[in-house]
């Protein structure tokens, strides 16, 4: 397999969503690499902005732009001509989907529909990945681990217009796609973690939170079961995604990036994980409102296909990942230039790979 530092120097690459979470570490991954970033965005509406704190916008082109404007977009594809697009931006909390349905679809389906209408009307783009999430399958609790070709079928707003994302995708592939020989994948990733999440009702920012004050980490749902996994895991899955298919288009798909099973646990053995690793006085509460919100009690991820398609990669176990967040808090808590905090943390998961 082909290096990424030698496939990716260079390389013009398009971020939507690039303020966010995710983003953030995914911009700083692709500079560290030689990229040629372009992001397209709105800021985070979450105080403190790890995209700010990160200093990776002083690195990058960045586009203050909503994906829901077609016009813009269609402007930014045509002057910077990306060669490969990773499609972040997203409205992405469970519970906002809930408050905000109208914003949620609009910007997960809208927005997924106007990025591939500039990949259609290209001549330059050659790869693309829409990341969408595990919560895209109809979720009966039967404990199965999900695969790939499972319905896609989200319970709630969030989750539900992450599968339109899906299928509209599907649809520009059969109908367009194909005969450009524009290779586009979806990725299926689990929850994950990593420094500089700071967005409310999850759970590893909320286990901050409450450190800080020695205060309780209040659950929701203390039982639910998720797949956790390190924010690297996920970005370097779509990374090997878009580098084989720009190579040969019959790596072109779906799939999911997730953990071992192992790496499956219950919200409440996180929190408690947690508090062990950072050592503070905070503790693990129920909230105990039954009127919450209806969301998946189980979910687990089938990764097969992946690993059979790009090899198996080394996954991070759920108290090495925490080890990684709490060093990176406490490193922005001293003051620490925070960009080479990322840098330090991508080599070190680099070097596992």
């Amino acid at each position: 397999m082909k290096d990424l530092h030698d496939f990716y120097k260079g390389k013009r690459v398009l971020i939507t969503g690039h303020m966010g979470f995710k983003g953030t570490w995914l911009c700083v991954l692709l500079t560290h690499l030689g990229a040629k970033v372009i992001g397209y965005g709105l800021p985070n509406d979450v105080t403190p902005e790890v995209y700010k704190i990160s200093g990776v916008n002083e690195k990058i082109t960045s586009l203050t732009a909503d994906v829901r404007d077609l016009s813009t977009m269609q402007y930014a594809f045509n002057e910077y001509k990306p060669e490969i697009v990773f499609h972040l931006a997203a409205q992405p909390i469970v519970l906002t989907g809930y408050k905000d349905p109208v914003t949620t679809y609009t910007t997960n389906v809208v927005g997924t529909l106007n990025l591939m209408e500039c990949v259609r009307t290209s001549d330059f783009v050659k790869s693309v990945v829409n990341i969408t999430t595990d919560k895209v399958y109809r979720n009966t609790e039967t404990g199965n681990a999900f695969k790939e070709d499972d319905v896609l079928d989200g319970i709630d707003p969030y989750s539900n217009s992450k599968s339109c994302s899906e299928l509209v995708t599907a649809t520009y592939i059969r109908s367009f796609l194909k005969d450009k020989a524009i290779a586009v994948s979806t990725a299926r990733a689990g929850n994950v973690l990593g420094g500089g999440d700071f967005s409310d009702n999850r759970i590893i920012p909320d286990c901050i939170r409450a450190q800080a004050n020695d205060g309780e980490i209040v659950l929701r749902n203390p039982d639910s079961v998720r797949p956790y996994q390190h924010v690297l895991e996920a970005l370097y899955g779509y990374l090997l995604i878009a580098m084989n298919q720009y190579e040969d288009i019959k790596y072109a798909g779906s799939y999911n990036i997730g953990p071992d099973i192992e790496n499956c646990l219950k919200t409440k053995e996180v929190a408690e994980l947690f508090c062990k690793v950072w050592g503070g006085k905070a503790h693990v509460t129920v909230s105990g409102n039954v009127n919450a919100p209806k969301e998946s009690g189980l979910l687990r991820l089938d990764c097969t296909k992946f690993d059979n398609t790009f090899g198996k990669v080394k996954k991070l176990s759920v108290e090495e990942t925490i080890r990684m967040i709490v060093d990176w808090e406490k490193a922005y808590e001293s003051g620490a230039t925070m960009y080479d905090v990322f840098v330090k943390q991508i080599e070190e998961y680099l070097s596992y790979v």
